[in-house]
């Protein structure tokens, strides 16, 4: 029986498809069980090239149109447009090398990021047809990665914060989120208002996916538009990978958005 990703959808608009991976449907083993699609945390690469070809199937898209940029923690956008797709598959992933946010306005194009505690974010722009996928962990999230987004969408496409419908995909909660004090000092230095997304609980413990909201917010998306998974990794790492209950030699999720 062939196998299907199971993967969680989004409602972000009839004319998008958004979603996240979960660790069932797919064929690698041990830590990386069953569904990963990164190349860059040590998984079986026969069972990453088998796992994307089941997502691109379940999509209805070839391989060459699932982007999954090299991540590194910095606010590096990339714009994927048809010039891309003129580049070799060598320059191609020159262009995805420190990475962590992907913009286009292409349809039939899946862009994405992989997590395994950090925040996914898709953003849709209705009025002009463009999408982003954003990796915020927390450097990203204190660099404000997902204002550094907007701000190229806007460059690129003319993308106005009010027609963007945004959500916010599974990663680490508050509850399981606890940081040493530089973590904290960081988010202050920052400008963050820390009685909002903070708690001392013994050590600090920090809001992510809030803090991503609140910049959000912040850049005038309305907030009606904003939804949050509400899925924690660490609490639920048997259905999503967790770096922090599996260690880093585990799989990565996959947060993708496409326009039809």
């Amino acid at each position: 029986m062939m196998k299907v990703p199971e993967l969680v959808y989004y409602d972000l608009h009839e004319d998008v498809v958004g979603f996240s991976t979960t660790r069932q449907g797919g064929c690698s083993v041990g830590n990386y069980a069953a569904f990963n699609i990164n190349h860059y945390c040590g998984d079986n690469e026969e069972a990453i090239r088998v796992n994307r070809g089941l997502l691109c199937k379940t999509l209805g898209i070839s391989d060459e149109r699932l982007i999954l940029p090299h991540q590194v923690h910095r606010t590096e956008v990339a714009r994927i447009d048809e010039a891309f797709f003129q580049c070799s598959a060598t320059e191609q992933a020159q262009r995805l090398e420190g990475i962590d946010a992907v913009m286009t306005e292409l349809r039939g194009v899946c862009i994405g990021v992989s997590t395994a505690d950090c925040i996914p974010i898709l953003l849709y722009d209705s009025r002009h047809r463009a999408i982003a996928a954003i990796h915020a962990g927390w450097r990203g999230t204190v660099s404000r990665i997902a204002e550094k987004a907007l701000g190229e969408m806007s460059a690129a496409y003319g993308t106005q914060p009010q027609d963007v419908t945004a959500q916010i995909g599974p990663g680490i909660s508050l509850d399981s989120f606890e940081v040493g004090d530089e973590v904290y000092e960081a988010f202050a230095a920052a400008g963050f208002a820390m009685h909002d997304i903070s708690e001392r609980r013994g050590k600090w413990h920090i809001d992510l996916p809030e803090c991503n909201r609140r910049q959000l917010v912040a850049m005038g998306v309305p907030a009606t538009r904003i939804s949050m998974s509400g899925i924690c990794t660490v609490k639920e790492h048997t259905r999503f990978f967790s770096a922090r209950r599996l260690g880093i030699q585990s799989g990565r999720i996959y947060t993708g958005i496409l326009m039809k």
